[in-house]
């Protein structure tokens, strides 16, 4: 993935080892089944809209378009929540989505 938050570089720096387990605990959990990379991200881009957590919207909006989904593609899978989350949470996270899809060059 591109540059990680400076918050998330911190982390990193000052507990490794926590990072690491973290790190491999990921990995285990994508290779545990049948899903491809972008359909991953698709989905924990879902997951990040519903907590309404900004920084995991953008986070899954850039892995999703570095694991080849469209923008097109990640905004339907913001828009599907809409019924969901409800509408204000669906548009915070598709206006979030936006600005990172803006940010990595769509």
């Amino acid at each position: 993935m591109s540059k990680l938050p400076r918050s998330y570089q911190r982390f990193q720096s000052d507990f490794d080892q926590v990072w690491r387990a973290y790190e491999s605990l990921g990995a285990a959990a994508a290779e545990a089944g049948p899903l491809d990379q972008k359909v991953r991200e698709l989905i924990k881009l879902g997951m990040a809209a519903a907590n309404q957590t900004e920084s995991g919207v953008h986070s899954h909006t850039h892995r999703a378009l570095e694991a080849g989904a469209t923008p097109e593609e990640i905004q339907h899978a913001i828009l599907l929540g809409i019924t969901t989350i409800g509408f204000p949470s669906m548009m915070a996270a598709l206006s979030w989505s936006q600005g990172a899809i803006e940010d990595h060059g769509g």
